[in-house]
Formats: structure tokens, sequence, C-alpha cells
């Protein structure tokens, strides 16, 4: 039996990747500051730590826990009865949120630090532990601001990623970060897979609150309307949404993989917010007026480039978004009239 360990497994991507490894046969261990918020835990163990901690971080990737301190009781579900070093290691923890969240400006020092600390912590102790394999969550907001003034023709090429010039500190951070990774694949032999995200989604993640994404915010706002809903600027610029599920199955793909990345994953499939409305508005059988007002937008297009993947694992993601979108709302409407 391999084991793995996935870092932030109670955030919305990481609980559907333990979900997913248990499917495949894997020991999973999960570690977050919380529990999953929407369903239970698939972990065979789950613990609550703070990863800015380098003492929790050593805690949670040593399968036989501190020296001289008692194991956790789930440990001893655990089916090896030597310590050994996880197969794979998952890190998606971090401080991030959607636009309303990163795009202000109030919460930079804190998602520079906090995430910055977790990776910095992970990726020693993960030389340490001589784990076998880690995948770091990278983010399309690492791209130039300066490659996404167009709203029809941006351009997230992973090669386009220097001259840096991201448009937040959270790309800042995420910048930095895969460098971090990659340093220490060069100088220690780590083997390391970075990706980066674009708009993921789907049921069980945040929607309400102030750090959810575009998709759960539209279908939320969608949701709970019968008339009007307000979208944040003109609703021109552009993006491309995921579902989870073939998020999860890029990863896994990517991890296993011979190739180290950085790479997207994303859809290609590009709209803008006022489509994103339609669509979603169509799914629930509604009309609704689109009232633009002023709030966060970031950069005016994103789009994932996917030539590399398909390149190099031979996949990319299909999944059209009006399917995912349909089973997010679904998830979603239900909350908001609570049937």
């Amino acid at each position: 039996m391999k084991t793995a360990l996935v870092l932030g497994a109670g955030g919305f991507i990481g609980s559907h990747l333990v979900k997913k490894l248990k499917e495949e046969g894997f020991w999973v261990r999960g570690v977050d500051i919380k529990k999953p918020e929407y369903w239970d835990t698939f972990a065979d163990d789950f613990q609550i730590y703070d990863l800015r901690d380098p003492r929790n971080v050593e805690a949670v990737m040593r399968l036989e826990g501190y020296e001289g301190q008692p194991l956790p009781v789930a440990y001893h579900r655990y089916p090896f009865s030597d310590a050994l070093a996880f197969d794979e290691v998952y890190q998606l923890a971090a401080d991030m949120g959607g636009a309303g969240y990163i795009f202000t400006g109030n919460n930079d020092a804190n998602v520079m630090h906090n995430s910055a600390l977790i990776n910095l912590n992970v990726v020693k102790e993960a030389v340490q532990q001589k784990v076998k394999r880690v995948f770091y969550s990278s983010s399309a907001c690492m791209y130039p601001e300066h490659n996404q003034l167009d709203p029809n023709n941006p351009n997230c090429e992973e090669s386009s990623a220097y001259p840096a010039n991201p448009d937040s500190e959270y790309g800042w951070e995420k910048l930095f970060s895969e460098r971090l990774y990659l340093a220490f694949a060069r100088n220690y032999g780590l083997t390391v897979r970075i990706a980066r995200f674009h708009n993921i989604f789907g049921p069980y993640g945040t929607w309400k609150g102030g750090k959810e994404k575009a998709p759960a915010a539209i279908c939320r706002k969608v949701a709970e309307s019968t008339e009007e809903i307000e979208v944040w600027g003109d609703g021109q610029q552009t993006r491309s949404f995921l579902f989870v599920d073939e998020c999860i199955e890029g990863v896994l793909r990517l991890t296993r993989s011979d190739f180290e990345g950085p790479v997207n994953i994303g859809s290609d499939e590009m709209v803008t917010i006022n489509q994103l409305v339609e669509i979603t508005s169509k799914i629930a059988g509604k009309k609704l007026t689109i009232k633009h007002v002023d709030g966060p937008t970031g950069v005016r297009g994103r789009n994932s480039d996917n030539k590399l993947i398909q390149e190099k694992l031979g996949w990319s993601p299909s999944k059209p978004l009006e399917d995912g979108l349909k089973q997010t709302y679904e998830w979603i409407n239900k909350l908001v009239n609570n049937n």
C-alpha cells in the first residue's frame, strides 16, 4: 500500500484530492488548520496543524510522529510497522481566496508571509525526510500582467513567465515558491512537480464570505436572485474555469510523470464574466439583468495555454464549462435555499 500526505486537505481542492487518493487505495494523511467545511474528510488520518510552524511540518511529515511523543490515535490504523517516507506529498496549503481577498491589497502581507513560511518549511522537511516526490500547486496569478491586458488574446504560455510581473502579491509569492522548489530539486535531488492552476471550481468549495472564486460567487448570486445580479467591473474580463475533477486528474498525471513542470492545469474554454453569468442563469432557468458595480477584477484576460501539458502528458482538460457549472450550481442552490 502506498502512502500520501496532503497538505491543505481541509481546503476545496485538497479535500477532493484526498478522496481520489483513497479511491486509488492509498493510505492518506490529511493536514490543515481546519477540517473540510462542507463534507467529511476521507483521510485515514486527519491532523489539525498550523504549517507555518516548522515543528508541525516535521511532525506531520514523519510517519512515526515526534520522537518520544505519543503517536496520534489514527496512526495505529497505519498498516506498516516500519517508519517510511511518504510516497507522494501534495502541497496545496496556502493563504488565498478569490478576487475579493487577493486583489484588494488589504491581505497582501498575510498572503505572502503565511504561504511563504509554509513552503519554506515543507520543502526543507521533504529533503530531511527523503520523501519520494512533492507536488506544489502554483497559480496562473504568477503570469505577467502585461501579457493579460487584452481580454481577447491573453498570453499564459508557460515560457511567458519571465520577465516577471504578476498582478498581485499572491502571484509574486507563487512565483517565489516555484523557484524555491526548483532550487531544492537542483541542490538536494528532491523530486518535484509544479502546476499552475487556472480557476478551479466545483462542489464542496467556498461559496460565500469573501474568499469564494467567481464561479461559486456567480452561482450563489444567481441562486439568490430573481431579477438582477451584480458583477464587478464591466464583465468583459475573460477567464477560463476548470472543474475540480479534471484538476485532480491533471495533478495525479503530472505528479507521477517524468515532467517536472511548471505546467498549466486549466481549461482553455475562455469566457467573459458576463457570459459566465448568462450560462449560470440558463442553468437556473432564470432571466436576470446584470448590474455592473465597482470591485476588484484582476487582469483583463486570462486563459490556460494547454500546448505544453498535451505535449508532455498526452492529456489536457476537456470537460465543457456548462457541465461543471450544472453540478456546482445544483450544490450551491441547495445550500442557498436549504433544500
